[in-house]
């Protein structure tokens, strides 16, 4: 069901009331956005901790609600910590710093389909409307490190900086391969044209395989996590960009990592799995081969959890390993596939918008 449709009835009462109502409307559009990614930030870390310690056989948390509570927990714990701010810290930048790595981390799940027409703004520029919000991020990054006046937020700033830009730039390529096998930049045409009755053989994850795996790789290293997150290694520049934000300030870098982790998953589920179509699609099994946002969301709780996976598996790459992983291996294959992919849309391999 169409969201906006849903709740067509509060929006012409709400927009009734003039300038006010719009207002409003926006308000509870965005707290629809970002309500259940706040949540589902919450239990997706007491999930990291839990799956970390079963894959190091120990305990994760088991004593606030029997662990399950520990989310809660952890975010009063930082809600009530004393902020502390450098004296001699650029304050306006300083607080605004936080903000605008978060706000492009939320605003970009305002094109995210969830099912065929459960989305807020079904863009039909939708993949643009994403690279400029997941592009922003990065100003967040180099002003918190400059404005907090210290020499090692600083240099962890650039190195982050330097990192992201690096993997965006593999990402993007990427996505030009999707665009090229849709034939569209709305993300709903995107899903919808990899339909068809050969269940996973039609989605792109098959024709567009390198591509799959440097997108998704990518994502993990742009979101600064391990085996990329050279950024926080403690035995070199405490804790980067954020080594002077505590309390509620660090909480907004905290839930800004961990929502651009679900959406990278939820997007590269939405690109090369198919969305919320069916693996069993064209078989006629009456519920299985049915899509679903379900689908989806099992999709995305894998790819969530391979984040963990690969924290808990690989050792942390040295700076220069990273970004020539990103430079001289992903961006070169992300053109050569670029090139491939058209010649499939060519000769039919696939039709593009179909």
């Amino acid at each position: 069901m169409n969201l906006m449709m849903l709740f067509e009835p509060l929006h012409a009462w709400l927009v009734s009331f003039g300038p006010v109502g719009v207002l409003a409307w926006i308000v509870l559009t965005i707290l629809a956005v970002m309500m259940p990614v706040i949540i589902t930030v919450a239990f997706y870390v007491v999930w990291e901790r839990k799956l970390i310690g079963w894959m190091h056989v120990r305990h994760g948390p088991m004593y606030v609600g029997k662990g399950v509570l520990q989310a809660f927990a952890d975010v009063f714990k930082l809600l009530f910590k004393e902020v502390i701010q450098p004296s001699a810290a650029q304050r306006v930048l300083y607080i605004l710093a936080p903000l605008i790595t978060l706000v492009p981390a939320f605003a970009a799940w305002a094109v995210v389909p969830f099912d065929t027409k459960a989305v807020i703004s079904n863009a039909n520029a939708g993949l643009l409307y994403l690279l400029a919000m997941t592009s922003m991020g990065v100003y967040g990054i180099i002003i918190a490190g400059w404005a907090s006046n210290s020499k090692y937020a600083f240099l962890g700033a650039m190195r982050s900086a330097a990192q992201v830009v690096s993997y965006e730039i593999a990402m993007g390529f990427a996505l030009v391969g999707v665009l090229i096998a849709a034939g569209s930049l709305n993300l709903t045409d995107i899903v919808m044209a990899q339909a068809g009755n050969a269940g996973p053989f039609e989605w792109f994850w098959l024709p567009l395989l390198p591509l799959f795996v440097v997108y998704f790789v990518s994502g993990v290293a742009e979101t600064n996590r391990a085996p990329f997150d050279v950024v926080e290694g403690e035995s070199e520049i405490v804790a980067g960009h954020m080594v002077e934000y505590s309390g509620s300030q660090f909480a907004l870098f905290f839930l800004a990592e961990y929502a651009n982790m679900i959406l990278v998953s939820f997007l590269t589920s939405i690109f090369f799995l198919g969305g919320w179509l069916s693996p069993f699609q064209g078989l006629g099994i009456p519920f299985l081969s049915a899509p679903g946002w379900w689908w989806l969301f099992a999709k995305v709780f894998f790819f969530a959890s391979v984040f963990i996976w690969f924290r808990a598996s690989f050792p942390r790459y040295r700076y220069d390993q990273i970004m020539r992983l990103g430079w001289k291996v992903f961006i070169p294959i992300t053109i050569a596939w670029i090139f491939v992919t058209a010649l499939m849309a060519y000769y039919g391999v696939f039709v593009p918008g179909a």
